[in-house]
C-alpha cells in the first residue's frame, strides 16, 4: 500500500512539473539542479536533484590575464545560476600542497587548476575525485582526454592544450623547413659562431623540447600496456633513443648549437634577427611578434623520415576536489567554463589554445596564422606521462642531455640515465 501511495504521489509530481512548464534557469536565475550550460550538460547531472549551494570556491592560477578572463566567465555562470563563484588566486604548482593541508580542514576549493602531468600524484594523495563528463566527453580534443585519464578514469575537464613547434624569420629563410634535412641545410648555411649568427637554435638539452627527436626513432618514456603506464619498461636507452641522442649530439659537434645556449640567449638572438629558426612554444609569440612583426612565421615540427615527430603535449584542466561538498555543481561549472563559447573567450583574452575541439577548430583560432601551426602540432603530439614516476625522469635525462651536449658517448650516458631513473623511482617509493 505504501508503495502504491508513493507511486501515485510521484506521478502527480511529474504531471505537475510538466504542466507548469516553468521558465529556464537563465530566466529565473537558477533551479534546484545543476543544469549548467545546455551545450555542456551531462544527462546524468540533469537528472540529479541536488541542493544548490550559495557558493563555489575555485582556485585559479595567479597569472593576470587568466584571472581576468576567468572572472568574466564565472560572472556569466553566477548570472545564470545565482551561485556565487569565489576565486582564490594561487600558483597552480602550489595548489596541491595547499589542498593537502586545507582540504581536510574544510578550507579547500571545490575546483582547482592543474597541469595534467601532476594528476597521478594528485590521485595517489586522494585529493581529487574522478569527473563524469557524460555526453560532453567527445567535445574535447582526444589528446586532452587521454592526458587527463589515469587508471582508466577521467580526472579533469581540459581547458588548455599546449605544445611547441617551429618559429622562423622570413627575412632569413623563405619558408619553414619541412624536413630535418632542410633544417640541417639552414643550420649549415647560416651558422657563423664568430658573429653569433645561427641557422637553428633550441633548448636541445631540455628533454621537454628534445623528446620528439627521440620519439621519432622509437624511444619512449614509459611503455603503455592497455592504456596504463608500465614504469618498469623505460625506453630512453633503446636503439631508437640512441639514434635520437646521436642526432642531438651532432648539432653540438657541428657547432650548430652552442653548449651554453639557454632560453634567454636563444630568444635574444632570434628577436635580434641573428637566428633563422627556433623550436619553442607559443608563449613566445608576443615577444617574437613585437620584435619581428610580419617577418615572423610558425610551422609544425620538421618531418623525420617522412613523419612529423611527436611533441610533448601539456594539458591544463579543472579538477574536482575530493573534499568538495558540491561535486555535482562543481562539475557543472567546469563543463560550463570549458564549453566552446567560453573556451574561445579564454583563448582570445588569455592567449592559450583551447582543449575544446570545436573551439580549437574555430576560425578565431585557425585564422591566426601564428597559433594555427601549434594547434596542428597538437594532432601529432602525445601527452606527457601523468604517472607519478615521471617526476623521477626529468633530472637524470636532462643531465644526460647536458653530457651529450659536451660530447660524452650517447649510449653510455643514456644507460646511466635510465639506471638513475630506476633507482630514483625505487628510492621515492612511487613505483611500489
Amino acid at each position: 500500500m505504501k508503495r502504491s501511495i508513493s507511486f501515485l504521489l510521484a506521478m502527480m509530481l511529474i504531471i505537475g512539473m510538466l504542466a507548469a512548464c516553468g521558465p529556464s534557469r537563465s530566466e529565473t536565475g537558477g533551479t534546484n539542479k545543476p543544469e549548467g550550460n545546455s551545450e555542456n550538460n551531462s544527462e546524468e547531472n540533469k537528472g540529479e536533484e541536488t541542493d544548490k549551494p550559495e557558493k563555489l570556491t575555485v582556485w585559479v592560477n595567479d597569472e593576470e590575464s587568466q584571472k581576468v578572463v576567468l572572472r568574466e566567465i564565472f560572472d556569466k555562470y553566477e548570472e545564470e545560476t545565482g551561485i556565487t563563484i569565489e576565486t582564490v588566486e594561487m600558483n597552480m604548482l602550489d595548489q596541491i600542497e595547499a589542498l593537502a593541508l586545507d582540504g581536510p580542514a574544510g578550507k579547500g576549493p571545490d575546483l582547482f587548476f592543474q597541469p595534467h602531468d601532476r594528476i597521478g600524484n594528485v590521485v595517489l594523495q586522494g585529493l581529487a575525485e574522478p569527473v563524469d563528463l557524460g555526453e560532453v566527453q567527445g567535445d574535447y580534443v582526444d589528446t586532452a582526454i587521454e592526458a587527463v585519464t589515469y587508471d582508466g578514469e577521467i580526472w579533469g575537464a581540459p581547458l588548455v592544450v599546449e605544445t611547441y613547434g617551429t618559429f622562423y624569420n622570413k627575412d632569413l629563410v623563405e619558408k619553414a623547413p619541412e624536413t630535418m634535412d632542410e633544417l640541417m641545410e639552414i643550420a649549415e648555411s647560416q651558422t657563423d659562431e664568430s658573429k653569433d649568427e645561427y641557422g637553428f637554435l633550441m633548448e636541445a638539452a631540455n628533454f621537454y623540447f628534445s623528446y620528439p627527436f627521440f620519439a621519432a626513432t622509437g624511444a619512449y618514456v614509459f611503455n603503455k600496456d592497455d592504456g596504463a603506464y608500465n614504469v618498469d619498461d623505460i625506453g630512453l636507452n633503446n636503439d631508437g633513443a640512441i639514434q635520437g641522442g646521436e642526432l642531438i649530439s651532432s648539432w653540438y659537434k657541428e657547432g650548430y648549437i652552442p653548449v651554453e645556449v639557454n632560453p634567454d640567449i636563444m630568444n635574444g638572438l632570434f628577436t635580434e634577427g641573428k637566428t633563422a629558426v627556433v623550436i619553442t612554444g607559443p608563449w613566445n609569440i608576443p615577444t617574437y611578434k613585437e620584435a619581428l612583426g610580419d617577418s615572423l612565421g610558425t610551422a609544425i615540427l620538421p618531418k623525420i623520415d617522412g613523419t612529423v615527430p611527436q611533441s610533448f603535449v601539456g594539458v591544463k584542466s579543472w579538477m574536482l576536489s575530493s573534499y568538495s561538498e558540491n561535486k555535482e555543481w562543481a562539475t557543472d561549472l567546469m563543463k560550463f567554463a570549458t564549453n566552446k563559447e567560453n573556451s574561445l573567450i579564454y583563448f582570445e583574452k588569455a592567449g592559450e589554445m583551447p582543449a575544446n575541439l570545436a573551439a580549437l577548430e574555430d576560425e578565431k583560432v585557425t585564422s591566426d596564422e601564428l597559433i594555427s601551426a601549434f594547434a596542428e602540432q597538437v594532432e601529432y603530439g602525445e601527452p606527457m606521462p601523468s604517472a607519478p614516476e615521471m617526476q623521477q625522469v626529468w633530472d637524470p635525462i636532462n643531465n644526460a642531455l647536458s653530457f651529450i651536449a659536451k660530447g660524452d658517448p650517447v649510449k653510455e650516458v643514456l644507460d646511466e640515465a635510465v639506471e638513475a631513473i630506476k633507482d630514483s623511482i625505487v628510492a621515492s617509493g612511487s613505483g611500489q
